[in-house]
């Protein structure tokens, strides 16, 4: 079923926020065209839709007709999608986030580089209905990658080399406002997250131990070993996750994997632009959190296993150049440290690819319900799990973490 279209959103709303956010009060909306702005299945934690505006604004004697084009991110009105949303407070992070948090680091950033961060934000609302306007980057040429075919080596280093950036602009930030990423405390492994999160990682889990089984060309003793980490994985994701006092911490984005980022391209689709999007779990933890996260998650499976150093290093220069221009007083963790922070958090990407990347390869045409998944009984038939993609990769994958230790209880 289609997404349908709020009944508040109409032509006089968007007037309003239009209004508000050029703070020009001779804009006058004279026609909206509301549609979704993604595909089923791609987006999970938010309604969104893109609203195509047609208004004129005064200019002098005259007025000027204009076109713009906007997304509207929306507090899903699903009551199991809401309650979990509300309980996290992960779509209220959002709100902070681009209301109030990425506008200050990007004015400490700007002052030696011109990289964006996130689409502008124009109007936020905390009460019901809860939602975001934000620009649409679409008409600035960004768009999405094709996350079934896993980022190229372009792109692995655009978006790692923004990923350095990003966290350095935070550091700076939070040492110039000690208590302001403070509120940023709760990621997508935290002990008080609803219960249903816990089953939701551990039915993922399970499914895997049980489609794996099937597998002829992995040790049969590895399914095994995951029938029974099953019981453990959101405890043990937990603990990968904890910031410890002498931490060297960032702000994570959270969610950082291919749909969560969009590209701009030269003429020869070239990426030459990276942009982050959805930034509904950001918190303060280690940077491996976001490292560990997208290689688990996002590069193609070649470069994950061949690049892998190459593309930390990427991420380390420019974390460590930043934060040097920024003149940060926090010491820039040296590239064995950076290692050493991921080794310790290494079944961090055991989780990312175990429970977000069957859905990154899933098939066109194919969807997961993630109430499902969620469900008290955790008995869901995840069809992700039995993709062709999915198993050559992991069969590729498993015996490597089998070797790490990371599959032992």
């Amino acid at each position: 079923m289609e997404l349908e279209s709020p009944a508040w959103l109409d032509a006089c709303y968007v007037q309003k926020v239009l209004r508000k956010a050029e703070n020009d009060e001779s804009i006058e909306v004279s026609d909206i065209s509301v549609r979704p702005a993604t595909a089923k299945g791609d987006n999970y934690m938010s309604d969104m839709y893109r609203i195509a505006v047609e208004f004129s604004r005064g200019q002098g004697d005259q007025r000027n007709e204009e076109e713009r084009s906007l997304i509207l991110k929306l507090l899903p009105q699903d009551e199991f999608r809401e309650r979990m949303l509300n309980e996290t407070g992960f779509f209220a992070v959002e709100l902070s986030m681009m209301s109030d948090t990425l506008p200050r680091i990007s004015e400490i950033l700007a002052k030696f580089s011109k990289t964006k961060l996130s689409a502008r934000c124009l109007y936020v609302q905390y009460e019901k209905p809860t939602h975001v306007f934000l620009d649409d980057l679409a008409p600035a040429g960004f768009r999405m990658a094709v996350r079934q075919e896993g980022l190229d080596m372009d792109h692995c280093l655009l978006a790692l080399r923004n990923l350095g950036l990003f966290h350095a602009g935070s550091v700076a930030f939070g040492e110039q406002d000690p208590t302001a990423l403070a509120r940023y405390k709760r990621g997508m492994l935290h002990k008080d997250n609803p219960a249903e999160t816990s089953t939701a990682f551990n039915t993922c889990m399970k499914s895997l131990a049980e489609e794996s089984a099937k597998w002829p060309e992995l040790n049969p003793r590895i399914p095994e070993k995951l029938l029974k980490l099953s019981e453990y994985t959101y405890e043990k994701g937990c603990e990968a996750a904890l910031v410890r006092e002498d931490d060297f911490t960032v702000l994570n984005h959270g969610d950082f994997w291919v749909n969560n980022m969009m590209f701009r391209y030269d003429e020869r689709q070239k990426p030459m632009d990276h942009i982050f999007v959805d930034f509904q779990i950001s918190h303060r933890g280690s940077p491996a959190e976001d490292l560990l996260y997208f290689l688990g998650t996002s590069p193609s499976d070649d470069i994950r296993h061949q690049n892998r150093e190459q593309l930390l290093r990427e991420y380390h220069t420019s974390l460590a150049s930043t934060m040097t221009k920024l003149k940060c007083k926090t010491e820039v963790p040296s590239f064995d440290a950076l290692q050493e922070l991921l080794r310790k958090r290494a079944f961090f990407e055991v989780i990312a690819s175990s429970v977000v990347l069957p859905i990154v390869v899933l098939e066109k045409g194919n969807n997961v319900d993630i109430s499902k998944i969620s469900g008290a009984d955790g008995k869901y038939d995840n069809p992700a799990y039995r993709g062709k993609a999915y198993r050559r990769i992991m069969s590729r994958i498993l015996p490597l973490y089998d070797s790490m230790g990371l599959l032992d209880i």
